[in-house]
């Protein structure tokens, strides 16, 4: 076997397999943001253009706005009018019976839920503690002490809407003993991050999701025997170099921090890590020793998040 590659001077994504690409909500052509409401519901077909022209009459002779004039007529629901405004707005969603992906990314399928407002919140102030121009900071560390207390979801949701604000983002399962994106993103278990520690494939491994413009997903892959000693070898430092370089977001999700130390190598490589904390289920002991083994390894501690979805 060759030696394991400590370089990686390309990065190739590749595209996920998906059927239900053109059933997306949101960005979408030929209708685009400059399009009204009537032609986006009309070019979907969601409204017939007789409905679409009685609607446009009442709303002018009543002064009200088109949706909610389609909506008193009983024409359309408040959700056919906020699909038509998420591709206005380049907001793209996924809609409640599409099968893609898995439903508890919410930030693509209930982008108007309470819960994604949360995320959105976090958002911000990660871009205004870390993310940002002045410290040319872009990679995370999503941590926890344990197991169940929401790594994993957090990390696939908050790479969502950091893809939604138009950023290059790559979410990596570097949790190598109970991986959770491959299926949050159902994209199978064999190519992604062991194989290539394992220099068994190559940097294609990284795969881009077509429904959700700007993310990117290198999945964990086939669970090794070995994870502590593969994220402990150069090649895991090179690669997250790599894509550090190469996109301008990096969200990394990983092991139970308390349980396995590799938690503590992939938070290094990182500089810096957010942890997560399960309300009724987290220890403050735990979560204090997470924090203080963290400074001690010259990781900058971020913030902290309380897991109550």
């Amino acid at each position: 076997m060759n030696p394991v590659s400590t370089s990686f001077p390309s990065i190739k994504r590749n595209q996920a397999k998906s059927t239900g690409e053109s059933h997306a909500y949101g960005r979408a052509q030929p209708i685009g943001s400059n399009s009204s409401i009537g032609a986006i519901l009309v070019d979907t077909g969601r409204l017939s253009a007789e409905n679409a022209e009685r609607i446009a009459g009442l709303q002018i002779e009543q002064g009200k706005r088109f949706g909610a004039t389609a909506i008193a007529l009983g024409l359309l629901t408040e959700d056919d009018v906020r699909f038509a405004l998420s591709r206005q707005f380049d907001n793209l969603y996924l809609p409640a019976n599409d099968t893609s992906l898995s439903h508890q990314l919410v930030a693509a399928y209930k982008p108007f839920s309470a819960t994604v407002e949360k995320l959105r919140a976090l958002r911000g102030q990660l871009m205004m503690r870390w993310f940002n121009a002045e410290t040319c900071h872009n990679a995370l560390a999503i941590m926890s002490p344990g197991a169940g207390e929401g790594r994993s979801f957090i990390a696939a949701n908050l790479a969502i809407v950091f893809s939604q604000l138009g950023e290059r983002t790559l979410l990596v399962d570097a949790d190598l003993r109970t991986p959770c994106q491959q299926d949050l993103f159902k994209l199978g278990n064999n190519a992604g991050l062991s194989g290539l520690l394992a220099n068994r494939i190559g940097p294609d491994a990284i795969t881009r999701i077509p429904l959700l413009p700007g993310l990117y997903v290198l999945p964990a892959g086939a669970v090794p025997p070995n994870p502590q000693e593969l994220l402990g070898r150069p090649a895991f430092a090179d690669l997250l170099k790599s894509v550090i370089r190469d996109f301008d977001i990096v969200i990394v999700d990983t092991p139970a921090a308390n349980q396995y130390a590799e938690s503590q190598v992939i938070a290094v490589g990182t500089s810096s890590a957010l942890i997560v904390a399960r309300k009724n289920l987290s220890s403050v002991t735990e979560m204090t020793s997470l924090a203080r083994n963290l400074q001690q390894n010259g990781t900058k501690l971020v913030g902290s998040v309380l897991n109550d979805f």
